[in-house]
Parts: structure tokens; C-alpha cells; sequence
């Protein structure tokens, strides 16, 4: 169905028991492709467990590890990024403490074009707007989705012909959640009738990101430090910056985007701080540590922009080392 490419030997697969992780469950098996699962209990379907039942069953089945979260949600307002911080919490805690090597997520074609629909509403750059790749690199763990070029009509059509039990989420049908209302209105029924063009079309947007300089790598980076050169394009420096981000698990806005260029020192989600100097894009993360006066000169001799300089104390960085 489709070619893989996981060649890690410690994986972790998101599952919740729907159509998507239930074929991705059964498609890593008939590849001979080793995996343990994750599911979480949300508690706000009657039928979710029913769901981590048939995690567990599976997982006993074929000889899996099945690690549960039951969680109770207390603020349903704002509910699909509440859970979605929760799972991909579970996640990393599951990957640090048992050394698993990549996570395997069973997003598809219509996720995808959903992801670039919600995004090109947004007013999104190209970045943005691809959003979901084959893989994301992250700190200490790689996100594969080997799904991404398949619908998900082809996944139940898997899943049917080889009578594989799998379960359908009923809040997927609530319109209310903006992710659903593309689903339903419009992503679908795009996959439905032009499957093929757009499968190429991001393809070929695809290439084009390779194109445009984002290969550009750090010429130095230390931990969550990374400095580049500045390319004297706003365009190209944002998406460099895009890019770093994107690993960090943070896409922007264009009114962040904006506010990045208009002030050249700035701190993203409260927690990465972002500096556009003459020759030099800083990101790091934001830090508190409180530096001596003699490292404080060194970095406004070598023109450090301040709010970096605390991360670089606390990294032990040796200027010098920096070749600015």
C-alpha cells in the first residue's frame, strides 16, 4: 500500500482504535516492523473504553506493549488542544522513559489536505501550510507518518477487506470543532473527487520547499541553541525561523511572523526567543538564568542580542566559539 522507510527498532504507535491507527496497526504487522502502542482515555465517550479494550486485546494478541492514560478533562473550551498537549505529553514520556527511537502517528491524505485547508484560512506561508511531512525530526525522537499519500477511504477499504474490527469516533461527526467542520465540508469530498491531483500537488509543493533554501542548516548549534546566518530576505529568514520551530512543536502566525520582523527581538508562545541581528538569526529557548558582569560585557562586545545571552550563560557557552 505503501512504502514505509521506518528503520528504527524502538517504535511507538499512536493509537486510538479508529479507522486510521487501526490500519497503520495492521500494515506495521504484515511489514514485520517492530512497535509497542499508546492510547488515551479522554472519559467524555461512553465507548472509549471499549476502545483501550481493543488496544490491550491487540496488543496481547501480537505480543505488544499497551500503555494506557486515563485522563478526565476538566476544561472542555477549548478541548482538541487540551487533548492533543496531553497525548503528546504521554507520548514523550513514554519515548524518554523506555528509549523509543520514533512515534508513529496514522495521519492520511484527508488530514493533510485538512491541515493545509485550515491553514490557507489562517493566511499561512508554504511552510504552514504543508504542515504535516513524512517526518519531523524532533529533540530526542523522530514522528513518522507513513500515511500521508493514502485517504482514508482506502484505509477503511483495508480494514473492511480483511475484516479487521475497528471503532468510529462519534464527536468526529461535531461540526462545532473547526477540525471537523473542513473534514466534513470540504477535505473529504476534495479526496473523494481529485485524490490524484492532490496527492502530485503536494508532491510538487513539496519539492518546492526543498528548493528554496530551507536546507540551510545552523552554522552553530549547542543543545536548543541554533544560529544562522541572516540571508537579507525577510522572506527567507522567516522561513528558517518557521522551520527551527516547527521542530520545537510551535507553528506561526502571521501576526507572529510580522511581529518577528517588525521587532527583531522577540519571545514566541512564552517560551523561545527569536533575535534578527545585521548577520545572525538567534533562537533559543527563553531563560531566566541569571548571568555575572563579566559575561554580560563579552556579549554586548561580541553584540549578543540580550535576550539570548541568559541561555547562553546557562548552555556555558565560550563566545568565542561563536565566531561572530
Amino acid at each position: 500500500m505503501t512504502n514505509f522507510n521506518i528503520n528504527t527498532a524502538k517504535n511507538l504507535l499512536a493509537f486510538s482504535a479508529g479507522i486510521d491507527s487501526t490500519a497503520l496497526f495492521f500494515l506495521l504487522l504484515e511489514k514485520n516492523i517492530p512497535f509497542d502502542i499508546a492510547i488515551v482515555d479522554y472519559n467524555v465517550r461512553t465507548q472509549s473504553k471499549d476502545e483501550v479494550a481493543y488496544a490491550k486485546e491487540l496488543a496481547f494478541k501480537y505480543n505488544k506493549k499497551c500503555f494506557v492514560k486515563d485522563v478526565t478533562l476538566t476544561n472542555t473550551s477549548n478541548f482538541e488542544k487540551q487533548a492533543r498537549d496531553i497525548r503528546y505529553n504521554f507520548f514523550e514520556e513514554i519515548i524518554e522513559s523506555n528509549n523509543y527511537q520514533t512515534l508513529i502517528t496514522a495521519h492520511q491524505l484527508n488530514d493533510k489536505l485538512e491541515w493545509f485547508l485550515m491553514q490557507l484560512t489562517k493566511g499561512a506561508g508554504l511552510v504552514e501550510l504543508i504542515g504535516l511531512e513524512k517526518e519531523t525530526i524532533k529533540n530526542k525522537y523522530i514522528i513518522h507518518r507513513p500515511l500521508l499519500e493514502i485517504s482514508k477511504n482506502e484505509l477503511k477499504e483495508y480494514l473492511e477487506l480483511n475484516k479487521i474490527k475497528y471503532f468510529i469516533d462519534s464527536s468526529n461527526s461535531d461540526e462545532k470543532i473547526k477540525r471537523n467542520f473542513f473534514r466534513q465540508n470540504f477535505s473529504n469530498e476534495l479526496i473523494k473527487n481529485y485524490k490524484n491531483g492532490i496527492k502530485n500537488s503536494f508532491k510538487y509543493l513539496e519539492n518546492d520547499i526543498n528548493s528554496l533554501n530551507l536546507e540551510l542548516k545552523p552554522f552553530y548549534q549547542k543543545e536548543l541553541l541554533e544560529i544562522y546566518t541572516n540571508q537579507k530576505d525577510d522572506n527567507l529568514n522567516i522561513k528558517i525561523i518557521d522551520k527551527s520551530l516547527k521542530k520545537r512543536g510551535i507553528l506561526l502566525s502571521k501576526a507572529q511572523r510580522d511581529e518577528i520582523i517588525k521587532q527583531k527581538e522577540i519571545t514566541i508562545s512564552h517560551k523561545i526567543n527569536i533575535a534578527i541581528t545585521e548577520d545572525y538569526i538567534f533562537i533559543s529557548p527563553k531563560s531566566n538564568q541569571t548571568m555575572d558582569k563579566k559575561f554580560k560585557e563579552s556579549c554586548r562586545i561580541k553584540k549578543i542580542p540580550k535576550n539570548i545571552r541568559a541561555y547562553l550563560f546557562e548552555l556555558e557557552v565560550e563566545l568565542k566559539d561563536l565566531f561572530l
